[in-house]
């Protein structure tokens, strides 16, 4: 009762036949090879370059910032010796 009632269609031969269409056709790779998979891998690879440069950057900064202090430590040391040997 609720259900709509539906056309009959016609019957539909099994055997496909190719319809050529008006489209342009798609633009090829010079290589000929898909270019999705090199997209995936060249993201991977940026990504683990900018990863290895922050933690180098890091680590060169804290190896700046220890010699710097090891340097202040030095400096007050040595004042402290020189003023020790001058009273």
């Amino acid at each position: 009762m609720f259900r709509p009632k539906l056309p009959d269609t016609p019957h539909v031969p099994s055997i496909t036949t190719h319809i050529p269409q008006d489209h342009a056709p798609a633009p090829a790779h010079s290589a000929g090879r898909p270019a999705a998979p090199y997209v995936g891998v060249g993201v991977g690879a940026v990504a683990a370059v900018v990863v290895v440069g922050v933690v180098l950057t890091a680590l060169l900064a804290a190896v700046a910032v220890s010699a710097i202090s090891v340097a202040i430590a030095a400096v007050v040391l040595r004042s402290l010796v020189t003023g020790a040997n001058r009273r």
